[in-house]
């Protein structure tokens, strides 16, 4: 009974051993670049604060080295409009390099297009606050992100256009 306890541990042993180690770290996190624009002031602070809010969110990633360590970077930019005129535009690149090991293909992207980003996520939209402060309009609380709910509907729309192409394609042969 105890050789088969020996046995069946050597072997769970063993097969651990086998399986690929997998890791994803922060190594570090950063601005890579902020852009502040506040095109009609002075004459905006005297309109009614009815701002229409317009936010664009964009992500890319790159390897960095053969160790395993990429950036991510996620591109903010808000744009606050009073009676048709801009009253502030904001862009915020917030990047971070990660490392990743043991992870490919189609997981690698899944974790640099959701994971990376929505760690990013709150420096930007703290850099995001403090620059509309700064430049004398009310705070922007951005609401938070669903990057897994983004990176499927990516997904799903590459994979329609995938296959509009292909009808397309033979629809000409």
């Amino acid at each position: 009974m105890a050789d088969e306890q020996n046995q069946a541990t050597e072997g769970a042993a063993g097969a651990e051993a086998q399986a690929p180690e997998q890791a994803f770290t922060i190594q570090r996190v950063y601005t890579k670049d902020v852009s502040f624009e506040s095109p009609a002031t002075p004459q905006v602070f005297r309109k009614q604060w009815t701002p229409k809010v317009n936010v664009d969110l964009n992500t890319r990633s790159e390897k960095l080295d053969e160790e395993g360590n990429f950036e991510a970077v996620l591109t903010i930019t808000v744009t606050a409009s009073v009676e048709d005129e801009t009253a502030f535009l904001i862009e915020v690149q917030q990047a971070g390099i990660f490392f990743v090991k043991g992870i490919e293909g189609e997981d690698l992207q899944r974790v640099l297009g959701t994971a990376c980003p929505t760690i990013l996520f709150p420096y930007a939209r703290e850099n995001i606050d403090a620059l509309a402060v700064k430049g004398g309009f009310p705070p922007v609380m951005l609401a938070p992100v669903n990057f897994d709910g983004l990176y499927q509907q990516a997904l799903v729309q590459r994979q329609a256009q995938a296959e509009g192409a292909q009808a397309g394609e033979a629809a000409t042969h």
